[in-house]
């Protein structure tokens, strides 16, 4: 959660496991737009010697439709090479490393970037870039903001390219999420099942605070990924808007040799791992279609649009939480379906329900993350995007500090059916709820430049309390 470990096999495989993806109008270059998936979820930073990185034998792309059938019109491909330099030490570096070429670090990896159209004509945008190395410590690491800063990439006409490691900008209290949906600021409101010890109200705890995770990041000017190259201004133009989501893939065969004790693949590629709307395969797709749902491509997404429209989360609020939603309770029996997180999660927003705004990409059901990039970045953003009445934010797209667990709540709790019921009323509880963590908790803070992400923790500092 956001996707982190949110299907039963792709827990198995965090190389491939995507757990999140950013889509925003850059807000120091917004004549560009910045894409961010980031993998390989809650990474402890002392996890050496074999410290985290990307899979060579994983596919990573970065997809954009933009004429809204739920294909890619514009991928961005990145493939992964693995190098070790003395394979007879257990080091990961042999002293500081002041550099990205540094003959002191052991273990380097370097990628390759790819683009390609709906036709399939490919271009090779970079070849061999550098990753930085993790952020082991003072000692070896001393630098890492010139490390990092090294590893952004220039690809020309306004274009940089980043991969590598940062600081998990995601956060979520997930101790009391996932503890029968008990976030803590309305934890005295909550069913307690008749238990004599059970959490009192407070404040949330951010679980993933002092975790890091690999970002692959691309910033590239707004007419790469329009249809047909349009630069468009007029944000009630269809042309605005894009659609974003990004994919995992494996080679069907697996070897193991035994007597060289490695592992090689072969066979065409597979996707194993998919995501695009933060919680989506995490609380809306039920237990027993998570892995498939992983391996399909967001054409096919009717199929589960039925969660969507009557959502799990939705149906448990009245129930844990006794009388604090009551007109939630009367649309849940209604059968009514919900339009609006139908709209929000599947086609987007139309025109027509919020002044000035709309993400629509048609009548084809996907999950994407919708982004008119026609609207530029907010002045005075707001943590809680649309719901707080910037139009920049979440679920328009989605910037890196956005608050998606407290807007998705909201919603799933009836803050956005007026959207497609004038007549329906929110319970006062539906503008409020969330698991009481924001940016606040966060002890690295995002950058304001491209990658956008902060520094990694650090893997010999001590994480505060």
């Amino acid at each position: 959660m956001s996707s982190h470990r949110e299907a039963p096999e792709i827990s198995k495989d965090p190389v491939a496991d995507s757990t999140d993806v950013y889509a925003f109008v850059s807000p120091d270059r917004p004549d560009t737009v910045t894409l961010i998936a980031n993998y390989v979820p809650l990474q402890a930073p002392a996890g050496g010697p074999n410290f985290y990185e990307f899979g060579d034998d994983v596919r990573y792309e970065l997809h954009v439709d933009n004429d809204g059938d739920g294909e890619p019109d514009v991928t961005y491909e990145f493939r992964f090479t693995t190098e070790v330099r003395n394979p007879n030490t257990f080091l990961y570096n042999t002293g500081p490393i002041p550099s990205l070429d540094s003959p002191n670090w052991n273990r380097r990896q370097f990628y390759t970037v790819l683009r390609r159209d709906a036709r399939g004509r490919e271009q090779q945008l970079a070849h061999r870039v550098p990753c930085p190395p993790c952020n082991i410590g003072p000692l070896s690491t001393p630098n890492y903001p010139k490390l990092a800063d090294a590893a952004v990439r220039d690809l020309g006409g306004g274009r940089r390219v980043f991969a590598g490691q940062r600081a998990e900008g995601f956060y979520v209290d997930l101790g009391a999420v996932f503890d029968l949906l008990d976030p803590r600021p309305f934890a005295d409101a909550h069913e307690h099942f008749g238990l004599k010890k059970f959490p009192q109200a407070g404040p949330g705890v951010n679980a993933t605070k002092n975790f890091n995770v690999h970002t692959i990041a691309l910033q590239v000017p707004r007419s790469d990924l329009t249809r047909d190259g349009h630069r468009v201004k007029d944000p009630a133009d269809p042309r605005a808007v894009i659609g974003v989501w990004t994919t995992a893939s494996r080679q069907r065969v697996r070897m193991l040799d035994t007597e060289l004790n490695n592992t090689w693949a072969t066979g065409p590629y597979r996707q194993v791992s998919r995501l695009a709307n933060p919680l989506f395969n995490e609380v809306v797709i039920p237990m027993g279609q998570k892995d498939f749902w992983n391996t399909q491509p967001p054409s096919g997404d009717s199929r589960f649009a039925k969660f969507v429209s009557k959502p799990e989360v939705a149906q448990l609020l009245p129930v844990l939480f006794p009388g604090v939603f009551p007109n939630l309770d009367v649309l849940n029996k209604s059968g009514a379906p919900r339009a609006d997180l139908l709209a929000i999660l599947l086609t987007g927003i139309p025109p027509g329900l919020i002044p000035g705004f709309q993400n629509f990409t048609g009548r084809t059901q996907a999950d994407l993350v919708r982004l008119n990039t026609a609207i530029p970045p907010s002045d005075e953003p707001s943590i809680h995007g649309l719901l707080g009445g910037d139009l920049a934010g979440f679920p328009n797209g989605r910037r890196v500090f956005d608050d998606v667990v407290a807007i998705e709540l909201r919603a799933i709790a009836g803050a956005t059916y007026p959207l497609v019921d004038k007549n329906y009323v929110p319970d006062p509880a539906a503008a409020q709820v969330d698991d009481g963590v924001t940016p606040d908790s966060l002890d690295i803070p995002y950058l304001h430049r491209f990658p956008y992400l902060g520094v990694p923790n650090s893997g010999f500092a001590t994480p505060s309390e």
